[in-house]
């Protein structure tokens, strides 16, 4: 089984606050992580451990024994507490410490040091109890592992840190050999080229927003794209539909299938899968946790809801998107010509706060998708609300919307716009060439972006903690 972790920026930060000293001694913290397992990997079919951060505890002043450069002890009354609240809330208990001065790698007294912590831990907890060690270094090295029991450890692939930006810790170095990425890495170096190679990208919504969201995704080298829609290619799709021709309108074939097929036919060493459903179906579950990032190009109020809280709960950043066409004909003018990107990540506001989405018709869309008879007599009785008009689409807003959307998760991870990071929501009125960054008051009891406690939560009953 693979293992990788993801650490909320805010708990990465307190980490190396406590065992960073200034003095150069060694010193130590807790950490509780949440677990997302990963029964089936949907590119090698294989099972997958993904860690989150969940909270950080330091080390009660009193069980203080020693520290130098070299070593640090303390009494393991306050571990066996951090075990008791691991076991009752379903957690992972995990110790942090430093090497300030190295080395950059566990060492053997180390090994000594956690097989006797996963004793006490497997004594107190049960048989099957696993902890997580975490190693800090001066020079700025993030080491990570899993113990399964007392000889048998797991070292995490990758180490991510979300936040403002998205950082990196590789447990062995990169690279990129593919030529015909040579010219970006003129822009940002190659070591962007070699992280794009490596991600796992969610597409959530294949039309217009999407299908350009993915052709950019694709010629920018990104590895691994997962494309989730139900909908077929319609005649009015290929206005703006990227990859989309008369004859896929003629077989009805899903938009994921058209798009993956374009892609993978490129040959550039990205691989698309389609997923052809609604993203609400238990059988994505796994798909969608996969993802180190999601793009929300969907229309719709339930997709957008379950990605809305997906972000929180897994730390996986979801970019959504959308944009607004309101022309008055009569006048010849645009009431609303605009682009909207906004970023999802703990810290953030969230959909719901922002007011871009709206719960009761999240819940008639999904009443409509699984029980449409029933939707359709609640609508004659006006207890749902009925379809409105079909919206206005041009390929050129689609597409930019899409851009300014890619060009966001560039932002997050190189900075190239400099040290701010990611904006939180962009929009952009096309008709006026102006850009807005509004900001949202947020509901002081949201349960998703006020409150912590779902932050980094990953697996739990029921899923997301949604209800109904």
């Amino acid at each position: 089984m693979r293992l990788d972790i993801t650490f909320q920026e805010r708990h990465f930060d307190e980490l190396r606050k406590l065992v960073i000293r200034d003095d150069g001694n060694e010193a130590t913290a807790y950490i509780l992580c949440a677990e997302n397992h990963i029964a089936c990997d949907p590119w090698d079919h294989g099972s997958r451990r993904r860690l989150t951060s969940y909270e950080v505890i330091p080390i009660p002043p009193e069980d203080a024994i020693s520290a130098s450069s070299q070593h640090i002890t303390w009494s393991t009354n306050s571990f066996v507490r951090l075990l008791k609240r691991a076991k009752e809330d379903g957690l992972v208990a995990g110790i942090v410490h430093s090497h300030p001065g190295g080395p950059n790698q566990f060492s053997d007294q180390d090994n000594l040091n956690e097989r006797e912590l996963v004793r006490l831990a497997r004594n107190r907890n049960g048989d099957g109890t696993s902890i997580i060690s975490v190693l800090l270094t001066g020079s700025g090295e993030v080491r990570v592992r899993l113990w399964a029991d007392l000889n048998t450890t797991t070292k995490a692939d990758s180490v991510r840190i979300i936040g403002r930006r998205y950082n990196f810790h590789e447990s062995s170095p990169l690279s990129c050999d593919n030529d015909i990425f040579n010219r970006q890495a003129l822009a940002f170096g190659p070591e962007l080229n070699a992280r794009l190679r490596t991600l796992r990208i969610g597409i959530v919504g294949c039309g217009g927003t999407g299908s350009a969201t993915a052709m950019l995704l694709a010629r920018l080298g990104v590895g691994q794209l997962l494309l989730f829609d139900d909908d077929i290619v319609e005649l009015t799709n290929l206005n703006r539909l990227h990859g989309a021709r008369r004859k896929d309108v003629d077989a009805k074939r899903p938009k994921v299938e058209v798009i993956a097929q374009e892609i993978n036919e490129m040959d550039i060493g990205v691989h698309a899968l389609p997923m052809r459903g609604w993203i609400t179906d238990l059988t994505f579950r796994d798909a969608l946790k996969s993802c180190d990032l999601i793009f929300g190009c969907t229309d719709d109020h339930d997709g957008r809801l379950l990605l809305n809280r997906l972000a929180y709960f897994y730390l996986i950043p979801v970019i959504d998107m959308g944009l607004a066409i309101e022309p008055d004909l009569e006048k010849g003018i645009m009431r609303d010509l605009s682009g909207r990107v906004t970023v999802l990540i703990p810290g953030a506001p969230c959909l719901l706060c922002r007011g871009i989405i709206d719960p009761v018709i999240a819940r008639d869309e999904d009443l409509k998708r699984r029980h449409p008879e029933e939707y359709e007599q609640r609508k004659k009785e006006a207890y749902v609300r009925g379809g409105g008009q079909l919206a206005p689409a041009v390929v050129t807003f689609t597409t930019a919307t899409a851009c300014m959307a890619v060009d966001e998760m560039l932002q997050g991870l190189t900075g190239f716009r400099g040290s701010e990071g990611w904006i939180w929501q962009r929009t952009r009125r096309f008709d006026l060439m102006q850009d807005r960054r509004p900001g949202a008051v947020q509901e002081p009891y949201c349960p998703i972006c006020s409150e912590t406690g779902y932050w980094g939560r990953a697996d739990i009953l029921p899923f997301l903690d949604r209800v109904g």
